[in-house]
This record gives structure tokens, C-alpha cells and sequence, in this order.
């Protein structure tokens, strides 16, 4: 059973009909520490993360982070992708051209975006996320999945992801999208 909720409006007791919701909406939902993203102007809801996810979270930061170009940032959620009105995601990690950034948000796809499968995204992460950012022309995903520990890499080909690398454990992922980096699962949970 999923823990990510798809709730068609926010705000039923209102009046508000089962329309699609828009950017303007989302600016509406509380900070309770729980992520708030709109696909297709579908409401997804998912738990604040626990800590295991965040210190898988912080290694791939960590690993990115050391490798980064200057024109580039690497940046952790919560911040938002618009990639149309009704469709405004927050993945774990992303990374971007600076230049692509305005004051509030990116509002183009990310060269880069990962998520840190738990139990409560795992198919929102592997389906749902997925297929959208490679509708929107990100060029490379990544999942990273705490509990084996392992990465799975894709990059856009031809306008599809295909799958670059597969690492599990002490074995190395060898990535050059959106630059070169060699990422070790095992040790994403390193201090």
C-alpha cells in the first residue's frame, strides 16, 4: 500500500469541483513538512521523509556536490520544478544550470533529478516521476533505493530514458550526466 495520496482538489468542503489544479493551488497548501506536488494537475501528498531516506539523500548530495561544475548547482528538496501549470514537482535532489533557476523556482526541466525510493513513493518514484520528467525532456534520472543500498541511472536517448548504470553496494556506478561522477551506494551512508 502507497502512502502518497492523489487528492483531485484540496479544498472539497468549499465547493471546489474535482478540476484540475494549478500552480496557483499548490501556494495554498499548508508547511507541515509533508511535500505537496501537482502532475497533470493531480495533488500528490507524501510523509516528511524519515531518516534513513535522508542520509542517502545527503551521500548523493555529498558525492554530486564534490564533483559539480561552477555553472551548475546541485540542490535537495524542497524546490520546485514547474514544468506547466498544473504540473510542479519536487524531486530529493536536482541538479541545474544556475542560469536556469528564477528567484522561486526552476521552471524548466533539471539536467538532473534523483529520488530516494521509500515505501511510500517507491511506484509514484518508479512510475509516475519517472515518466514525467522524461516527457519533460530532463536528461538524466536517478533512483537510489536505501534499503539494498543500490543506484539506478537512466539518460534520455532519443527522447526516452534508457538505463546507463545499475550499482549495488560496494560496486561503482560510473555516470557522466550531467557530469562525470562515480557513485558507490555502500557508501552514501558514510559520514
Amino acid at each position: 500500500m502507497s502512502l502518497v495520496n492523489t487528492l483531485p482538489s484540496p479544498f472539497p468542503e468549499h465547493g471546489h469541483s474535482a478540476t484540475p489544479l494549478t500552480r496557483a493551488d499548490l501556494e495554498l497548501m499548508p508547511t507541515d513538512g509533508r511535500r505537496f506536488e501537482l502532475i497533470d494537475g493531480a495533488l500528490f501528498v507524501s510523509p516528511a521523509p524519515v531518516p534513513q531516506h535522508q542520509r542517502a539523500l545527503l551521500g548523493i548530495y555529498r558525492a554530486l556536490f564534490a564533483d559539480c561544475p561552477p555553472e551548475l548547482d546541485v540542490l535537495v528538496a524542497p524546490v520546485d520544478v514547474v514544468l506547466a501549470d498544473d504540473t510542479v514537482m519536487q524531486p530529493d535532489l536536482l541538479v541545474a544550470r544556475r542560469d536556469d533557476f528564477s528567484e522561486q523556482d526552476l521552471p524548466v526541466a533539471p539536467l538532473l533529478a534523483v529520488e530516494v525510493l521509500s515505501p511510500s513513493t517507491r511506484r509514484f518514484d518508479l512510475m509516475v516521476k519517472w515518466s514525467r520528467y522524461q516527457d519533460a525532456g530532463c536528461a538524466a534520472y536517478w533512483v537510489v533505493d536505501p534499503d539494498t543500498p543500490s543506484l539506478i541511472a537512466w539518460e534520455l536517448q532519443d527522447g526516452a530514458y534508457v538505463q546507463v548504470a545499475k550499482a549495488t553496494g560496494d560496486e561503482t556506478a560510473r555516470l557522466t550526466s550531467p557530469f562525470e561522477v562515480s557513485i558507490v551506494p555502500a557508501n552514501l551512508f558514510c559520514r
